[in-house]
C-alpha cells in the first residue's frame, strides 16, 4: 500500500532511538498512523512540529501492519509562534483534540480545509474569541453540534440582556448566541471555554478512559493571565 497526500502532524512520540510514530490528518485518507525513520536527524527534526502542514509519501506491506512515512515540509504554521504562548499552546491544544475525537483511516468531510482555516483565524485581531467558534464548528464537523440558543432563555439584568442555559441556570455569553457580536470581554471568552470544556466532557468525549488534553487548560490559564 502506497500513496502520496498532504497532512497536518497531530501527534508525535518516540519509537526507539531514532524513529517517531506520529498520527497525521491527511486530506485524501483521514487520519493515519505511521513510522518516520530518522526522524532525529536534524534537518527532519526541524519539521516535526505540532501543526506543521507536510507532503507525505506512506508505505506499508499491508492494511494490517503499520506503515511508514517519508517527509517533506509543505508549509511551516507552527514555528512562527514559538515565542507566543498562547498561541502555541492553542495550536498544541487543536492539535490533540482533533487526534483524539477523529477514528483512525476515516475521512471526514471539509475537516482538513478546517484545520488550514484555524491558522488564518489565529492571526486575527480576534482570535481568542473566532477561536471559540471555530473549536463549536470544528466539533459539528465530526458529529457533536451544540445550538445554544435551543436550551437558553434571555433574562433582563440591570437593563442588559443575557442568556442563561434551561438546566444549569449558567450564563450564555452572548456572541455565542448571536455571532455578530463583536465586543467580547474576558469574562465572556472565559465563560465560554468553561461552558466548551462541560460540553467536551459530557457529549464529545463521553467517556471515562477518555480525557481532555492537559493542553486545553494550560491554554486556558495562559489566557486568564491576559
Amino acid at each position: 500500500m502506497n500513496w502520496q497526500d498532504k497532512g497536518f502532524l497531530l501527534s508525535i512520540n518516540k519509537y526507539n532511538e531514532n524513529t517517531s510514530i506520529a498520527n497525521f490528518y491527511t486530506k485524501k485518507y483521514g487520519k493515519i498512523t505511521g513510522l518516520i525513520f530518522g526522524s532525529t536527524s536534524k534537518k527532519i527534526k526541524s519539521y516535526l512540529f505540532l501543526g506543521n502542514k507536510l507532503h507525505l509519501n506512506f508505505s506499508s506491506k499491508n492494511e494490517n501492519s503499520i506503515g511508514n512515512f517519508k517527509v517533506e515540509i509543505d508549509k511551516v504554521y507552527t514555528p512562527f509562534y514559538l515565542d507566543n504562548k498562547i498561541k502555541l499552546q492553542c495550536i498544541i491544544y487543536t492539535m490533540q483534540i482533533i487526534d483524539t475525537i477523529t477514528v483512525e483511516n476515516q475521512v471526514i468531510d471539509t475537516l482538513f480545509e478546517n484545520i488550514e482555516s484555524f491558522f488564518k483565524i489565529i492571526n486575527d485581531k480576534e482570535w481568542l474569541s473566532k477561536f471559540i467558534l471555530w473549536e463549536l464548528n470544528l466539533f459539528k464537523i465530526v458529529g457533536y453540534e451544540i445550538n445554544f440558543k435551543d436550551y437558553s432563555y434571555k433574562k433582563n439584568v440591570d437593563g442588559v440582556q443575557k442568556f442563561y442555559s434551561k438546566n444549569e441556570n449558567k450564563e450564555i455569553p452572548n456572541f455565542l448566541i448571536d455571532k455578530k457580536i463583536t465586543k467580547i470581554s474576558k469574562n465572556d471568552l472565559i465563560n465560554a471555554q468553561d461552558l466548551i470544556t462541560d460540553f467536551l466532557n459530557k457529549t464529545v468525549l463521553n467517556d471515562e478512559r477518555i480525557n481532555i488534553p492537559f493542553s486545553r487548560q494550560k491554554f486556558i490559564n495562559l489566557v486568564l493571565s491576559i
